[in-house]
């Protein structure tokens, strides 16, 4: 499709729909970066209030109206909708289409439900208009200093988003930013979806670690504040491990105690962890480490049951640290190397969902370009993010990133430290759901025979659900109320 590219300095380049925090931010980095921005949201006075805080700070125009704000922009219009996912979006994306004229770009950048992306998409185009499911990572800051950014939609879109998107993305070390197109439709929501289930689980493993140091080590959280500053100088380093160090060592100005102490420790969600998991189920992935995550939130809500549970459920007999035999600083060690061990997992559950996804949806999508754009901006960056992309790189048919050369010798050297903190959790009686899962993964994965041969038995019981043998070819049934003769019946 050739682009018919409207000069007039008088338009704007980009417009944002939505100037609540993250559309507000997303506006001014545009505009740090040389663009002229319209702004528009649905009650002017949020506008008008925008343009008194920041309208010295940019180029901006303000559009009280839907029309006003579209008449604002250059052909082809482009314009991200930054409001609240569902109906709002709907309502939104209506609006604008009616609008607009034919090329021109409505862009959704919130945490949509990939499905929604592909009907929405679908609707925009019979009208000869473009939609993009556009991901965008890392939260406040990073819309205002430089997100990271997925981006699906036409292919064509990407064209005339490309340009605008790259000079807002933050830039990985090597200086490359951290967008690319992910695919048609919805596979950009699709893998922002799926990124927001890795950083469920890894903030799972973290809180888990804490766990392990503060109740059966008996570290302080200032103490534990310093230890993960150490792990974060290593193979850990990731934004998520350095602010939970910011996090232990804040202390409560009212009560003089560690924030983490006074903090209730029921974990809110708001979705996207679960959609990865229903959508996991769907595709027959097992993310055992992003589901586990998501029950751990989904237990830390359930107040009354805990509070009904406390001192009265029996515990069999429990060890304290001591009756370990473990020194301190070992313990610590092993910990770490059973975070990187359960991270690692988490990551590769993740990546095998992204690419049962693209297979399912005819979406092409390359593995190594989402760890490239994951590398900086976004809420699960992390230093290993480039040894992901080397190693879909190196084998792009890779059948589990546990299986690139370098991921399997780093997990040799983990394996014991991992299967003893699992023990450790289990005698201190202090739950590691991810920890425990994972590593339970990790061996089926291996093993050369699982039960499921029992569970085909069963099946075929009750219910004459067949079996596949393992020496000869075709399909069978034991006539188990008969004679349990075997029957050929393929």
């Amino acid at each position: 499709m050739l682009w018919v590219m409207t000069t007039d300095q008088n338009l704007a380049q980009i417009g944002v729909v939505g100037l609540a925090v993250m559309g507000s931010n997303l506006a001014r980095n545009f505009a740090s970066r040389g663009h002229k921005v319209a702004v528009f949201n649905r009650t002017f006075a949020k506008t008008e209030q925008f343009m008194a805080d920041f309208g010295e700070t940019g180029d901006f125009v303000a559009g009280e109206t839907v029309e006003e704000f579209v008449a604002s922009l250059e052909k082809p219009r482009r314009a991200i909708i930054m409001v609240q996912a569902g109906k709002a979006t709907d309502a939104v994306i209506e609006q604008l289409s009616e609008a607009m004229d034919e090329g021109d770009i409505i862009i959704d950048g919130g945490n949509a439900l990939f499905t929604d992306t592909i009907r929405r998409e679908a609707e925009i185009a019979s009208r000869n208009q473009h939609f993009v499911g556009a991901g965008i990572s890392g939260g406040e800051e990073g819309a205002l200093k430089g997100p990271s950014i997925m981006p699906g939609g036409p292919k064509e879109s990407w064209e005339a988003l490309g340009p605008l998107f790259e000079s807002i993305a933050a830039r990985a070390e090597d200086g490359t930013p951290c967008v690319t197109h992910v695919g048609p439709d919805g596979a950009g929501h699709f893998v922002k979806m799926v990124h927001n289930g890795i950083e469920y689980a890894d903030m799972q493993v973290i809180g888990e670690a804490y766990q392990l140091l503060r109740f059966g080590a008996g570290l302080t959280p200032a103490e534990i504040a310093d230890v993960f500053t150490e792990w974060n100088a290593g193979d850990l380093n990731s934004f998520l491990i350095e602010i939970t160090a910011e996090v232990l060592r804040q202390v409560d100005a009212e009560t003089g105690k560690p924030l983490v102490d006074v903090i209730l420790d029921a974990a809110g969600q708001k979705g996207t962890g679960r959609w990865t998991v229903k959508e996991a189920l769907d595709l027959g992935v097992p993310t055992t480490g992003i589901g586990e995550a998501v029950f751990a939130r989904a237990l830390s809500s359930s107040l009354s049951q805990r509070k009904a549970a406390q001192g009265n459920l029996p515990t069999g007999a429990l060890k304290s640290f001591e009756d370990l035999g473990v020194e301190k600083a070992e313990f610590v060690e092993e910990v770490r190397k059973a975070l990187y061990a359960s991270k690692l997992v988490a990551y590769a559950q993740g990546f095998d969902e992204v690419k049962a996804g693209s297979i399912e949806h005819d979406w092409g999508i390359n593995p190594g370009d989402m760890a490239m754009i994951w590398r900086a901006g976004c809420i699960i960056r992390a230093v290993f993010l480039e040894r992901i992309k080397e190693a879909y790189d190196n084998n792009p048919e890779l059948e589990s990133l546990l299986l690139d050369p370098y991921f399997n010798g780093e997990l040799a050297d983990l394996m014991d430290a991992w299967r003893n903190v699992v023990v450790y959790s289990t005698q201190l009686g202090l739950g590691a759901p991810v920890f425990t899962s994972s590593l339970a993964y990790y061996d089926s994965l291996r093993a050369e025979r699982l039960p499921a041969a029992i569970v085909q038995g069963q099946r075929d019981f009750f219910g004459a659900h067949t079996y596949k043998r393992i020496d000869k070819e075709g399909t069978f049934h034991t006539e188990w109320s008969g004679d349990r003769s075997e029957t050929t019946l393929s």
